[in-house]
């Protein structure tokens, strides 16, 4: 049979820590213009289950894909990279 994918990975910064055991973390990324050629800077939101309740506003993480937790969430806080001042 064949094997699974690797989990996907994201780094971002958390927007909002409001919910209980679920963060909002900003993914941004660089994508190349196809005509002019210059690199624009795209934005996604994704909601993140945070099973301790550790992380807070402006902290810098690294979410992993999971199985649906909820509507909306189906990332995990996997590590935090860098806490917020």
């Amino acid at each position: 049979m064949g094997e699974r994918g690797a989990k996907k990975t994201l780094e971002g910064v958390v927007v909002s820590d409001k919910m209980d055991k679920t963060v909002v973390i900003r993914v941004e990324r660089l994508i190349k213009h196809p005509r002019t050629g210059k690199y624009i800077r795209r934005k996604a939101k994704f909601m993140a289950h945070d099973e301790k309740n550790e992380c807070k506003i402006n902290d810098k993480v690294q979410i992993v894909q999971t199985r649906p937790l909820s509507k909306h969430k189906y990332w995990r806080v996997l590590k935090i990279l860098e806490r917020a001042e």
